[in-house]
C-alpha cells in the first residue's frame, strides 16, 4: 500500500541536509492544513465556509440540557394526590394552546437548522416553537416529578414577615411577577421541609416589597440583603458549602440590579431570576441566570382573535425614558402605518393592541418591559428592538418562530422591514403567537405550563446533579 501524502513528505525531508532541518515544522503545518482545506472542501458538509445570509431576529440560543435517561409512568389523569405532574396527552397535541380559540392545533416540530425568516426570509411554518419539543417533554415530567425546594422558613410574626412570606392579596402593577412566583411556589410540591432532598434552595426577600418598606426603602436594601446573607450563613450550613452557588432568589423590579452592591457573592454564585436581564447588567450570567418575563397581571382567557382586524401595521405607546425610544419616535411620529405615541392615548390599549400587526417592545431604562407579554396575550407579533436582551425561557422557547428582533441601528428601516413580512409568514408567526403566549401568563394556583411552570423548568436546567451531604 502505497504511503500517506503527509508520511512521504516527512521521510523526504528527513532525507534532506541538516541546514534544512529549521523548515520542517512550518512545512509539515502548512501540508497539514492544505490537507485538510482538501478534506473539508470534498466532503458532504461545504456549508462550513458559506455564510449564513442576514437575518433580523434572534439567533438560536444554546440549549444544553439532555433529556431524562428514562421517564417513570404517570396516572392516567395526569395528576397525584392533588399536585400537577403532567397531562396525560401525547406530544402531538401537549402544547395546544388551550384559550381563547387561537386556531392552533399544538403540534410540536423539529426546529430545522436550514430554516430562516428575515425580510426576504423563507416559509417559518415549519419552525416549531420549541428548539426540541420531545427533549422538553421528557424533563418537563421529570421535574415535575423530582424537582425540590427548600425555602428558609419565616414566622408570620416576624417583623419584616411582608418581604419575606407570599403576599396575601392578589398581585398587581409591572412588576408583579415576583409575588406570583412566590405565591405559586410556597403552595406547590416543590417545596421540601427536608433540605437533605433539596436540589435548590430559595431565598425569599421581595425587591418590590423592601423598595416600598419605609424601614428599609431603596437606599437601605443593599444593606439589608447582606444582613440575611449573613444571618442565614450563620444559622443554616447550606449557604456555606456551597457559596451559595444552589441558592437562587428572583426580582422582577430594576432596582434589583443594585440590590447586591454589598453582597456580591450572591450575584457571583446564587441563581439570580429577574426581569433586567441584559448581557451588559453587571454580573448578570446568562446561562447560570435566568430570565423571567415581567407581565402586566390580566384575569381570565386571552381573547379570541378571530374576528380582530389589524389595521395598522406596528404600534407602541410608552414615554421617552431611552435614546432608542426618541430615535423611535425621531422616524416614525406622524407615520400612518406605524402608529407611536407617547402621550395618553385616546383609545383603549387593548383595542391597539387587537388593531395592530406588530408590537414594538422598544427598550427604555431596562431592557425588559411588560409589552412582550401584552403583546402575545391579545395575539400582536412582538418586535423586539432592545439589544442584548437574554429573553425569557431562550433556553426552550425558540423567539424566532414567534416574533422578530430589529437592532437599533435598523429603526429607520422598520417599515420596509416589517412590509417585508409575507402574508404566510405573518400567518405562521401569529399561530406561533397562540401557541407560546400560554407561558407568559399567571394563574392563582397555577397551571400547566404557565409562566410558573416555565420558571421552574429553568431552575430545574439550573440545578447542580451533585448534592452535598452535611456530614
Amino acid at each position: 500500500m502505497a504511503p500517506s501524502p503527509v508520511l512521504f513528505l516527512h521521510r523526504h525531508l528527513a532525507s534532506l541536509p541538516s541546514k534544512t532541518f529549521f523548515f520542517v515544522p512550518a512545512t509539515l503545518a502548512l501540508f497539514t492544513t492544505l490537507s485538510i482545506l482538501f478534506y473539508i472542501f470534498t466532503s458532504s458538509a461545504p456549508s462550513v465556509f458559506y455564510p449564513h445570509k442576514h437575518e433580523l431576529h434572534l439567533e438560536q440560543p444554546f440549549v444544553y440540557f439532555q433529556p431524562s435517561p428514562s421517564t417513570p409512568s404517570l396516572p392516567s389523569n395526569g395528576f397525584k394526590n392533588g399536585s400537577f405532574l403532567f397531562p396525560a396527552k401525547s406530544p402531538s397535541n401537549a402544547f395546544g394552546d388551550g384559550g381563547g380559540g387561537g386556531g392552533s392545533n399544538g403540534t410540536v416540530s423539529q426546529v430545522s437548522s436550514r430554516s430562516h425568516f428575515g425580510p426576504k426570509g423563507s416559509s417559518v411554518s415549519n419552525i416549531g416553537v420549541f428548539h426540541d419539543g420531545d427533549i422538553f417533554l421528557d424533563d418537563y415530567r421529570e421535574m415535575n416529578r423530582s424537582f425540590k425546594i427548600y425555602v428558609y422558613p419565616h414566622r408570620r410574626n416576624d417583623p419584616f414577615a411582608n418581604v419575606f412570606l407570599p403576599v396575601d392579596f392578589e398581585p398587581g402593577g409591572n412588576y408583579a411577577s415576583e409575588s406570583y412566583f412566590k405565591k405559586a411556589l410556597m403552595k406547590s410540591h416543590f417545596v421540601t421541609k427536608d433540605p437533605r432532598k433539596a436540589d435548590l434552595f430559595f431565598l425569599p426577600f421581595s425587591i418590590a416589597r423592601l423598595r416600598h418598606d419605609h424601614r428599609v426603602g431603596t437606599g437601605g436594601i443593599p444593606s439589608f440583603i447582606r444582613g440575611y446573607i449573613s444571618n442565614i450563613s450563620r444559622k443554616y450550613p447550606y449557604w456555606n458549602r456551597t457559596g451559595g452557588a444552589d441558592h437562587f432568589y428572583v426580582a422582577c423590579h430594576s432596582i434589583g440590579r443594585k440590590a447586591m452592591e454589598k453582597a456580591v457573592e450572591v450575584k457571583l454564585n446564587a441563581i439570580q431570576i429577574v426581569c433586567s436581564s441584559s448581557y451588559f447588567v453587571s454580573r448578570y450570567i446568562a446561562h447560570k441566570d435566568a430570565s423571567i418575563p415581567q407581565v402586566w397581571p390580566r384575569t381570565g382567557d386571552p381573547p379570541n382573535i378571530a374576528t380582530c382586524k389589524r389595521n395598522k401595521l406596528a404600534f407602541f405607546a410608552g414615554s421617552i425614558n431611552s435614546p432608542v425610544r426618541e430615535k423611535l419616535l425621531e422616524f416614525w411620529r406622524n407615520d400612518s402605518l406605524i402608529f407611536t405615541n407617547y402621550g395618553r392615548l385616546k383609545t383603549p390599549y387593548a383595542d391597539e393592541l387587537l388593531g395592530s400587526k406588530f408590537c414594538l417592545h422598544v427598550k427604555g431604562f431596562e431592557v425588559n418591559t411588560a409589552r412582550i407579554a401584552d403583546s402575545l396575550y391579545y395575539g400582536c407579533v412582538p418586535i423586539i428592538i432592545a439589544n442584548y436582551y437574554d429573553l425569557p425561557f431562550a433556553d426552550v422557547l425558540n423567539w424566532k418562530s414567534f416574533s422578530m428582533a430589529v437592532v437599533t441601528a435598523d429603526i429607520p428601516s422598520l417599515k420596509k422591514i416589517l412590509q417585508g413580512i409575507t402574508s404566510d409568514e405573518y400567518s405562521a408567526l401569529q399561530r406561533n403567537v397562540l401557541k407560546v403566549r400560554k407561558h407568559f401568563q399567571w394563574h392563582v394556583p397555577p397551571t400547566d405550563f404557565d409562566a410558573f411552570f416555565m420558571v421552574m423548568y429553568e431552575l430545574w436546567l439550573r440545578r447542580s446533579a451533585i448534592r452535598i451531604s452535611n456530614g
